[in-house]
């Protein structure tokens, strides 16, 4: 930057920003408290190092991480990035089951629904053939939603843990 003002960096580190100060392209004197956070949980100086280590087509994809972290150190001091992430993981993981339930719950509707229609007559009974294996295997299907549902219900008090309560508690309501 050099003769107008100086950047983030200098100005809160006070001093004066030469001309090929690292920080300039990345800190703007007019966003100071994007370099404070990341000066309080890295330091300039390390801060320095990590960008005079990179190639410069990096450098502003390194500082957008390095502002990011800091502020997720700040909020979270022990686990920081990683506590954000696993909680979307947990929170990805709660809503996988919630679509395994929701998808069981509509699959024994079908199946209700099917099996309230009129039998088949004999000579159609050959064309349903194929239909009723289907179902069975819906039937499968069923009991590995609900083998998923109860295995993976100690993990998550979101989840319907009694396959009979599917029928009493509706996810659209």
């Amino acid at each position: 930057m050099g003769g107008s003002s100086p950047c983030a960096s200098c100005k809160l580190l006070r001093r004066r920003c030469a001309k090929d100060c690292i920080f300039a392209p990345y800190f703007p004197s007019d966003d100071p408290h994007k370099f404070a956070i990341v000066h309080r949980v890295f330091g300039a100086s390390n801060v320095s190092k990590m960008l005079q280590e990179l190639p410069v087509q990096q450098r502003a994809d390194a500082v957008s991480s390095l502002v990011y972290e800091a502020n997720a150190r700040v909020r979270d001091p022990v686990y920081g990035c990683v506590g954000a992430i696993s909680y979307l993981e947990n929170q990805v993981s709660q809503l996988q089951m919630q679509l395994a339930v929701a998808q069981t719950e509509m699959l024994c509707i079908r199946m209700q629904q099917e099996s309230a229609l009129p039998m088949p007559m004999p000579t159609q009974m050959q064309q349903d053939d194929k239909s009723f294996l289907a179902a069975t295997n819906n039937l499968d299907n069923i009991s590995q939603y609900l083998n998923f549902a109860s295995s993976s219900s100690s993990s998550s008090s979101n989840v319907i843990q009694d396959p009979s309560a599917l029928k009493r508690e509706s996810l659209w309501t």
